[in-house]
């Protein structure tokens, strides 16, 4: 996939702050599928800061997936700031990242309710010794444009992470 300059240029700084604050990167992704872990090695150099991502794409891959209890799931369902964060903490705890970035959403056409319609994505980054910080975005667009759309979003949340706790 080719990625816009724009998206390109997010990858670059989330990889220059990681590496300014010597950490690694690592993702965790449901319904940008890769997308994230692929922007960022789009960037010349960006083995030296990205360490891994984990694609759970399937229910079942969501609901158990890096340790986030069933229980969890269940309770606030697979598309959750609880469960986003479980997963942003657990790509942590299953790394030897500094930093996980983890997304959440319903790309569409289909998915979504009434309180989270379709477009709904919920981020989170986790790094040690820093609260997490979690973010809900509505995206428009059809399913590409919002899954490109919370790619930026998750790289915006790496800087904020890093930068600003």
């Amino acid at each position: 996939m080719e990625f816009s300059s724009e998206l390109l240029s997010k990858a670059s700084r989330a990889l220059d702050v990681a590496k300014a604050a010597d950490v690694r990167i690592a993702t965790v992704e449901t319904c940008t599928a890769g997308l994230v872990s692929a922007c960022l090695t789009s960037v010349p150099g960006a083995s030296a800061v990205f360490e891994r991502g984990f694609v759970l794409y399937h229910t079942i891959a969501k609901t158990t997936g890096l340790g986030v209890p069933d229980e969890v799931s269940k309770q606030h369902g697979v598309v959750s700031a609880e469960v986003t964060k479980g997963l942003a903490q657990g790509g942590l705890d299953n790394s030897t990242a500094g930093v996980c970035v983890a997304v959440t959403g319903y790309a569409g056409p289909g998915g979504g309710n009434d309180r989270d319609p379709v477009g709904t994505c919920y981020f989170a980054a986790a790094s040690s010794g820093k609260p997490t910080t979690e973010r809900r975005v509505v995206l428009a667009g059809s399913r590409n444009e919002v899954r490109l759309a919370a790619v930026a979003e998750a790289l915006d949340l790496i800087v904020a992470q890093l930068e600003d706790n």
